[in-house]
C-alpha cells in the first residue's frame, strides 16, 4: 500500500474511470485495458479510490453467475476508510437499504415484489402513454427549426411515462428525473439530489398507504410481500433510476446512430425494420449503462488473472464485456442481427426485473418511431465529433443532440 496516496501495489499503473479520455473515448481505453491487464483490470474512481473493472464477457458472466463469492452488500467493502467526506460516487455505494445491496431470501422477497408492480402495468397502454407524450414533446419544438433532442426529448419522454406509472403528473416526474440525472453523473450536488429523491419518496409512500391508485407505487406499497418504508423508499429510488437513466441513453444513443450511420437512413424515410436494428446495435456497441456497480469479493479469489483480496471492490464493465472481441468482432458482423446476449441489462438473480427491459423497448421504439414520422428530415446539427458525452462513470449518453429540421405545425397532442 502506498500510504501517501492510499493507493494499493496493485492499482500503481491503475486507469482512471474518470476524465476527458474516458468520458469521451471509453471504448479505446477498453482496449488499452484488455491489452495491459486482460479481461480484469485495476481502475481508480473519483479521488483515486481503488477497484476492478471486468471487462471480459466470460468474466463478467462469471461473476453474476457467482454471488456467493461476488457478494452485492457494500458492507463487505474494505476500501470506506479512504472515500473522502462528501464523495461525489457515494450515493452509487452508499449502504442505503435498497434492493441492489440486498442479498438471498431479502433480495427474491423484494425482486419478486418489484417485478408484480411492474408487471401490472398494462403495455398497451403503455404505448399510448408514450406515442401521446412524444407528440406533446414534438409539439413543443416542431414549428422551430431546431432542437436539442436530448434535453427537448430524449431525457424527457421515459421521465413522464415513468411517471405516469407511478401516479405523477408530468411536472412532478419531470423534477425527479433531473434529480435522477445530477445523483448519477456524480457531481458535486450528488449526495444533495439522492437526499431528495428520498424523501420524495418518502411522501409518495405516505401518499398510496393512505389512499391507493393504479399505479407502480401503490401496487408495490400493498404487495403480499409486506414491504417496509424502509425498504420501500429507497427501492423506488432504484426503480426510477433504472428506468429513466438507462431508457434516455438508449433513446438518445439510438437516435445518436441512425443520425450518422448511413445504414440507417431508410428508417429516416419511414423504414421500420432497422429501428429495431438500431436499438439492437446500441446495446452491443454503444449500451447505456457502461458501468454496473458493483460487487465485493467474499474472499481471495482469482479472476481473468487478477488477485481479488477479500472485500475488494469489482465493476462490472458492461460496455466493455459487450465488445469483447472474443465473442464480438465489432459492428462489421451485424450482432444486431436478432442476437440478444448483450449483458446491457445485466444478467443472474440481480439483472433488471421483469418486465422492466420490455417496458423500455415499448418507450424507446415508439419515441424514435413518433419523431421519424413528424419529423422525416432531421438531421444533425453539428459534425459527429462536437458531440459531447456525460461525465458519468456509469451512463453512457450525450450531453446534448442538436438537430435541424423542416419546422412543421403542432398536431395539438392528445
Amino acid at each position: 500500500m502506498n500510504a501517501q496516496r492510499g493507493i494499493p501495489s496493485s492499482h500503481q499503473n491503475a486507469f482512471r474511470l474518470y476524465g476527458p479520455q474516458f468520458q469521451n473515448k471509453p471504448a479505446e481505453l477498453y482496449r488499452q485495458m484488455r491489452t495491459d491487464y486482460g479481461p480484469v483490470a485495476p481502475v481508480l474512481l473519483d479521488g483515486d479510490i481503488p477497484a476492478w473493472l471486468v471487462i471480459g464477457y466470460r468474466e463478467v458472466t462469471h461473476v453474476l453467475n457467482h454471488p456467493e463469492t461476488f457478494a452485492r452488500s457494500s458492507r463487505r467493502w474494505n476500501a470506506w476508510d479512504l472515500v473522502p467526506e462528501n464523495w461525489p460516487l457515494y450515493p452509487m455505494v452508499t449502504r442505503t437499504p435498497n434492493i441492489l445491496y440486498s442479498e438471498g431470501e431479502e433480495h427474491r422477497r423484494r425482486a419478486t415484489a418489484i417485478s408484480d408492480a411492474l408487471s401490472g402495468a398494462d403495455q398497451h397502454e403503455v404505448r399510448q402513454y408514450a406515442v401521446q407524450a412524444a407528440d406533446r414533446l414534438i409539439d413543443g419544438f416542431c414549428a422551430a427549426s431546431r432542437a436539442d433532442l436530448r434535453a427537448d426529448y430524449a431525457s424527457r419522454l421515459p421521465a413522464i411515462v415513468l411517471g405516469r406509472l407511478y401516479g405523477l403528473d408530468q411536472k412532478h416526474a419531470e423534477v425527479l428525473a433531473e434529480a435522477m440525472t445530477t445523483m448519477i453523473d456524480s457531481g458535486p450536488d450528488a449526495v444533495k439530489a439522492q437526499q431528495f429523491l428520498l424523501q420524495t419518496m418518502g411522501t409518495l409512500v405516505a401518499e398510496r398507504r393512505k389512499q391507493p391508485g393504479p399505479d407502480v407505487v401503490s401496487r408495490l406499497v400493498h404487495h403480499p410481500a409486506k414491504l417496509r418504508d424502509e425498504e420501500l423508499i429507497p427501492d423506488l429510488v432504484v426503480i426510477l433510476g433504472g428506468g429513466h437513466q438507462p431508457t434516455t441513453e438508449w433513446l438518445g444513443n439510438t437516435l445518436r446512430l441512425m443520425l450518422t450511420d448511413d445504414r440507417f437512413a431508410a428508417s429516416l424515410t419511414g423504414a421500420r425494420s432497422s429501428v429495431r436494428e438500431a436499438l439492437n446495435e446500441v446495446l452491443w456497441e454503444d449500451t447505456p449503462t457502461q458501468i454496473y456497480l458493483g460487487r465485493y469479493a467474499a474472499h481471495d479469489v482469482e479472476l481473468g488473472g487478477q488477485l481479488i483480496r477479500r472485500g475488494d471492490l469489482v465493476l462490472l464493465g458492461l460496455a466493455g464485456a459487450n465488445t469483447d472481441p472474443q465473442i464480438n468482432p465489432g459492428p462489421e458482423c451485424r450482432m444486431s442481427q436478432g442476437n440478444q446476449a448483450y449483458l446491457s441489462f445485466s444478467h443472474g438473480e440481480h439483472r433488471c426485473p421483469y418486465p422492466a427491459p420490455e417496458l423500455a423497448e415499448i418507450i424507446v421504439t415508439a419515441g424514435i418511431e413518433v419523431l421519424l414520422d413528424r419529423l422525416p428530415d432531421v438531421e444533425l446539427a453539428v459534425p459527429v465529433d462536437e458531440l459531447r458525452w456525460r461525465p458519468s462513470p456509469w451512463m453512457r449518453g450525450l450531453v446534448a443532440l442538436p438537430v435541424v429540421f423542416t419546422p412543421v405545425p403542432p398536431i395539438g397532442g392528445q
